[in-house]
């Protein structure tokens, strides 16, 4: 079998609308198979053009029965492409070929007991024969298909797993994506190596090695721009880049005046220090913020600051042109991009996902670019891009940095962008930041954005007076992948030092909250 890359036939997971199909998507991945989500929606004649090695159905939140419930063509079953169902993905197997789906009565939410019938074939081979599964389901399967032969139950579902080895067809009721089930990486990777077949040859070094190929494709003897903006996500870009081209990259730093305290800084010295690229440095920090005055809505901030980028980086090629002119004359025609899978999915531009909200690396670019996109990330999770920066050596303080959005602190103010309150906020994110190290919890954070509630004033007492302040919201939270996250539990003594220094050192602002919501249902920024 020939060697897997990004372009060469993937797992492809088919998304039922679960909230877990882009965990799926990435434990596939971590068993070193390329996966890539597709719609429910799509039809035989697409997946045979795909040539996929696998395909993995997710769960969803509907019943099969259900007027409306999401479809799937019943053709691609005789297709001869392994296939293993999930949850929902499992009943629609069931029913598609057969079996028997049934409202019981009896559900089953969270973790269950389940016994594994027999040996539990290839699926379930080396796994205990009772073990802890996460179930999420209403209905169950009453009744395998012909050919199918039961591989574990519950208590209250006869049928929790099947297998037709013959036809390559398979199905589990419960999650195995999520942590929760015990060995539910293992049902995966049973499913993929030995039932399909599938080599675990998917990794960084593979990714690197067809991304520079790619890249030198794509862009030949042409010159490249790439906007830095000291994360990673860009950082991992402009090295894959560099080692494709070399010096036919340029980099681009942009001070919209919408940093954290010190980034500039931190581009300019760590970056070109590890790397070597060449750095122009644009101060656009009058012209955003004229472009953003008065504006409220978050989705209109996000596109203004993606056009103002695009702008600055278009003069930056007006002026590397010029400059060109007087060397070969070559244009700049290639813009890099640090766009991430979730950046995609998130957008709407993953295929049968909702659009959640817009990125300025998808979805606010000007109709009127005047670049060719190059984006050598587009595929991966953000997991996966630190361990290629690591691959590249590019330095920890770099690879390991926290996630922080391309739009900067422009959507961690709730209203209006202005200097005074960009001041206001880079204060009380830098004490965050500074606690947060003290403790020695980076770790164990994702990331935490520090919200300015610019448009809410509350009521205060400080130096005897009363005072109407801005609130400031603290939104730690631990993730995988961003996809889903969780709120750090830190610990009380660390909050209670960081809300004394913010409102005792920022002025402007009298209390600080903690966000504790989880992802889903809110977002990991606020705007």
């Amino acid at each position: 079998m020939s060697e897997q890359t990004l372009e060469n036939r993937p797992v492809l997971v088919v998304d039922f609308g679960a909230q877990y199909a882009q965990l799926i998507a990435r434990r596939v991945r971590e068993a070193g198979v390329f996966s890539e989500i597709v719609a429910h929606s799509i039809t035989a004649a697409e997946v045979a053009a795909k040539n996929p090695l696998g395909l993995v159905l997710s769960g969803g939140p509907s019943s099969v029965y259900e007027e409306g419930a999401p479809g799937f063509d019943p053709a691609i079953f005789d297709l001869g492409i392994p296939t293993l169902g999930i949850c929902y993905g499992f009943q629609v197997m069931a029913t598609a070929l057969g079996g028997t789906v049934s409202n019981t009565g009896q559900r089953e939410y969270g973790s269950t007991q389940t016994a594994i019938v027999g040996d539990g074939g290839v699926l379930l081979a080396d796994q205990p024969a009772a073990q802890t599964t996460w179930m999420s389901h209403g209905d169950s399967v009453s009744q395998a298909p012909e050919g199918f032969t039961v591989l574990a139950s519950t208590a209250s579902t006869p049928v929790a797993a099947f297998a037709n080895p013959e036809r390559g067809l398979y199905g589990v009721q419960w999650h195995p994506e999520v942590k929760h089930s015990a060995h539910g990486q293992h049902v995966l990777e049973n499913f993929l190596h030995r039932a399909a077949g599938i080599p675990a040859d998917w990794n960084s070094g593979n990714v690197i090695a067809e991304q520079v190929e790619k890249i030198r494709a794509q862009v030949g003897t042409g010159k490249v721009l790439c906007g830095l903006s000291g994360g990673v996500d860009s950082a991992v870009a402009a090295a894959l880049v560099h080692k494709a081209v070399g010096d036919q990259l340029v980099c681009v730093f942009v001070d919209h005046g919408l940093l954290r305290q010190d980034e500039r800084r931190q581009v300019e010295e760590d970056y070109v220090t590890a790397t070597g690229v060449r750095l122009v440095t644009i101060d656009a920090r009058e012209e955003f913020e004229s472009a953003l005055a008065g504006v409220t809505d978050p989705e209109t901030k996000r596109k203004i600051i993606g056009r103002e980028f695009i702008r600055s980086f278009e003069k930056a090629q007006a002026d590397l042109i010029e400059e060109a002119k007087a060397t070969d004359g070559d244009p700049i025609r290639f813009l890099v991009q640090g766009t991430l899978y979730p950046d995609v999915v998130e957008s709407g531009g993953g295929s049968g996902t909702a659009n959640i909200k817009s990125h300025h690396n998808v979805g606010g670019l000007p109709e009127d670019l005047k670049f060719e996109l190059v984006e050598p990330l587009r595929a991966l999770f953000k997991d996966e891009v630190r361990a290629i920066g690591r691959e590249l050596g590019l330095p920890e303080i770099i690879v390991g940095r926290q996630p922080f959005p391309g739009p900067g602190l422009g959507i961690r103010i709730v209203g209006e962008v202005t200097r005074e309150r960009l001041d206001l906020l880079r204060k009380a994110d830098a004490i965050v930041r500074a606690e947060l190290t003290a403790a020695g919890l980076d770790d164990e954070i994702w990331q935490c954005p520090v919200v300015l509630l610019a448009d809410v004033r509350s009521v205060g007492v400080q130096g005897d007076g009363r005072t109407y302040g801005h609130p400031i919201v603290l939104r730690p939270v631990s993730s995988e992948d961003a996809m889903t996250a969780d709120w750090t539990r830190v610990p009380y003594e660390v909050l209670a030092l960081i809300s004394n220094r913010i409102t005792n050192e920022v002025d402007g602002v009298n209390r600080v909250v903690l966000d504790v919501t989880s992802k889903p249902p809110g977002t990991i920024e606020w705007e």
